[in-house]
């Protein structure tokens, strides 16, 4: 349940705004502006922001098991490292597609990177499901996705949620033994009203948190693909929730400008800014990429 309405505590107006991910031992939310090639960092602590420009638009970022970042840009797998500034390569994904780019991350609770492709024209059903495998290959898990989002975990890591952006579908698989995908099955339809299903998270009652793009807020999933809630933002496009603060109980959003008129943008002030609330049930640790 929702203990307060979102507050925007930085107003950045992203274009598009997307992969918060919480970074403990900093105490500090990261996330991306796609369109702008710009990474993300907001002090919980302090209050203060800072940005770093990427080399081609980021789609995520994923916490590496030891420290340092992966950052998941059109160009392919990076390590990023914030005292430079620097991004080197670890490995190509789809070089024969270069309308494509990754989109949205996540790490599950075995340390594997999963991640999605798209097409960047949002139009071809080109988007692949990734996951990273040992010797730095990216493999396909699944594919025929025009904008691919939300890869997520349930708590017990036997099923991964992923979403079908256009189609306003998200998926479930089950996580066999060996970490093979089992077929996938619906979880959830998105009515046309509610705009489109975006990232996602899942909190420490193995329940989903959808951003809506379009939708003006976020939903709350049971795991039996139930709606249990809607939370309600001020600004149309939420992308994605993340988990922070000490007790993993405030959820941080991001939001884009992306697709708005100039009418709307002027009634939607805080449009592209980071957003938090404090919820009942928390969230869990990030895990970091074992690689």
């Amino acid at each position: 349940m929702t203990l307060q309405r979102p507050a925007c505590v930085w107003d950045i107006g992203c274009e598009l705004g997307e992969g918060p991910i919480w970074s403990p031992s900093e105490q500090a939310l990261w996330f991306v502006d796609i369109k702008r090639n710009l990474i993300h960092r907001y002090d919980e602590r302090t209050g203060e922001g800072r940005s770093w420009p990427a080399p081609a638009p980021p789609g995520f970022l994923a916490p590496v098991e030891g420290g340092g970042w992966i950052a998941g840009l059109k160009t392919g797998l990076h390590r990023f490292d914030p005292e430079t500034g620097g991004f080197e390569l670890l490995c190509e994904v789809e070089p024969d597609l270069p309308g494509n780019r990754l989109n949205d991350g996540a790490v599950d609770p075995e340390g594997r990177l999963w991640f999605g492709s798209m097409d960047d024209a949002e139009s071809k059903p080109t988007g692949r499901l990734y996951r990273l495998e040992p010797g730095l290959e990216a493999v396909p898990h699944d594919d025929g996705y025009v904008i691919t989002n939300g890869p997520a975990f349930s708590p017990d890591l036997t099923t991964l949620y992923h979403t079908d952006t256009l189609g306003r579908t998200i998926y479930a698989f089950r996580i066999e033994g060996d970490g093979r995908l089992g077929p996938k099955r619906i979880f959830a339809r998105i009515p046309e009203e509610d705009g489109y299903p975006d990232g996602a998270v899942v909190d420490a009652e193995g329940c989903v948190w959808s951003g809506l793009f379009g939708g003006w807020g976020l939903n709350r999933y049971a795991p039996t693909g139930q709606l249990l809630e809607h939370v309600a933002f001020p600004c149309a496009n939420v992308t994605k929730a993340a988990f922070g603060g000490p007790d993993y109980r405030t959820l941080y959003a991001t939001t884009a400008r992306k697709g708005l008129t100039e009418a709307q943008l002027e009634s939607q002030p805080l449009a592209g800014g980071l957003f938090a609330l404090r919820v009942s049930t928390p969230g869990l640790a990030p895990t970091g990429v074992r690689l």
